[in-house]
């Protein structure tokens, strides 16, 4: 048994090596409590089928045929003792008329050659009970007459011909044994898969509210429900969701009020500069101050985000049009710049406006920095609708491409993309596209440049 053991323990560490239970398990934690309810209970009704079956109608048939036996015999042996002066004819009617089956007389015939060879629980226990009951010569068939066996014993004189009932020797209503199993199988599978699904239901909606967290969607109707357990985690949830929101309410309130204080010396030194007159001195305090004008705002921006925002249902499409159309003006009277829109199929969508304006904002000002295209496209795909910024520029090495997206991070070699601020456009991008269920990612361009593509989810 030793080397039994040590195959299945081999063959379970193969297994678990492979993946192959996991392979075979669902994916959803309803179907994997389920499947945990089911399993046994099919396994325990195999098991109780082949005990049933095998066992105990062997049993029951050996023993049916062995009263069926014990019958043939003694009528023999009723034979035996008055065939002298009892014809075989009368036996044989007497026998058919009290013994539940039918018995016939066949003068000087012979018994057939050929034995049955059926492997069945009645064949077997035929096989073994006539002769050891009879102790004459027999011949049976149990499968040639549909529902009944056919029984010959050979004795002096002839042959007796007994017909029996399958009912007498074996049981022929197992089937109605698995069919009431297999009907509370069901009953007990329909109950527990409706308790199980109320009990996934609370982990479903905790998911739900996680997810739309996530996303910057604020759920107010959530609740803990369910489980103590589930409960306990959806309150966790709860306070996490408080503290992040207070946190970020904290830093956005911080970096307003930093905004606030930089902007009146500013506005003070922009009087004081336009006080001063021209000159080349002035020019270039004047740059210095639109640059921190610059940078105050890029910070709110990344600090706020797209918090004080609802999201609504929007057109894509006219948030495209009023990027193109702002980044066309801002273009007027500097070196030739063409700003292409192309946009296509239904772009509604869920989305915070302003948020997304700014997103789409960053990644054209981006392009038009370092080239002069910038290709706008977008499409719906699925469940998804992608918009993509081509521009004709230096573009940026592969392998740098997320370097791109750090906080305050500028790129030093090749392109630039952070270029005029502190490095925060790129991640204010990603930032807004993932609060709305998507992502910004680079490439290349087929313009030879960089290509920004968003991803955000499409309504409906």
């Amino acid at each position: 048994m030793s080397w039994y053991r040590t195959a299945w323990r081999r063959l379970f560490a193969s297994g678990a090596r492979e993946g192959i239970i996991k392979g075979w398990m669902p994916r959803s934690l309803f179907a994997r409590a389920l499947t945990i309810v089911v399993a046994p209970m099919v396994l325990l009704q195999a098991i109780i089928s082949y005990m049933y079956l095998d066992r105990n109608a062997e049993t029951v048939t050996v023993r049916m045929t062995r009263g069926v036996a014990g019958d043939i015999a003694l009528m023999v042996a009723l034979y035996e003792r008055t065939r002298a002066f009892l014809p075989p004819e009368e036996i044989a009617e007497a026998a058919s008329g009290r013994l539940g089956f039918s018995v016939g007389w066949i003068a000087g015939g012979e018994l057939p050659a050929a034995t049955s060879d059926e492997n069945t629980f009645l064949a077997r226990a035929l096989a073994r009970e006539l002769p050891n009951r009879i102790r004459k010569p027999v011949w049976f068939d149990a499968s040639r007459l549909e529902d009944f066996a056919d029984i010959r014993v050979a004795v002096e004189g002839g042959i007796f011909r007994i017909v029996v009932d399958e009912k007498r020797l074996t049981v022929t209503n197992s089937h109605i044994f698995l069919v009431w199993m297999m009907a509370f199988s069901l009953i007990i599978v329909g109950v527990a898969a409706l308790f199980l699904r109320n009990q996934i239901k609370p982990i479903q909606r905790l998911a739900l509210a996680a997810d739309a967290f996530g996303h910057g969607r604020d759920v107010p109707d959530f609740k803990p429900s369910g489980a103590t357990e589930v409960r306990a985690a959806a309150q966790s949830f709860i306070e996490m969701r408080e503290r992040i929101v207070r946190q970020m309410q904290q830093r956005t309130e911080m970096l307003a009020g930093v905004s606030h204080d930089l902007k009146t010396p500013l506005t003070r030194m922009k009087l004081a500069l336009a006080m001063m007159g021209d000159g080349a001195d002035v020019e270039a305090l004047r740059a210095d101050v639109r640059e921190m004008e610059h940078m105050v705002a890029e910070y709110l921006d990344f600090a706020r985000g797209g918090a004080g925002e609802a999201p609504a249902p929007h057109q894509v499409q006219d948030i495209l049009n009023d990027v193109a159309e702002t980044a066309r003006r801002s273009a007027e009277g500097k070196p030739a710049r063409d700003v292409t829109l192309n946009a296509s199929g239904n772009l509604a969508a869920n989305v915070r406006r302003n948020a997304l304006r700014r997103c789409i904002q960053n990644l054209v000002d981006n392009a038009l920095k370092h080239g002069t295209r910038a290709v706008i496209t977008a499409s719906r795909k699925g469940a998804m609708i992608e918009i993509a910024v081509d521009d004709d520029g230096p573009g940026i090495p592969a392998a740098r491409r997320e370097e791109a997206f750090m906080p305050f991070h500028r790129l030093d070699e090749g392109r630039n993309l952070q270029m005029g601020g502190v490095g925060l456009g790129l991640a204010i991008a990603r930032d807004i596209a993932r609060a709305h269920g998507g992502d910004v990612t680079l490439g290349a361009s087929p313009l030879g440049g960089l290509r920004a593509e968003i991803r955000i989810r499409a309504e409906g």
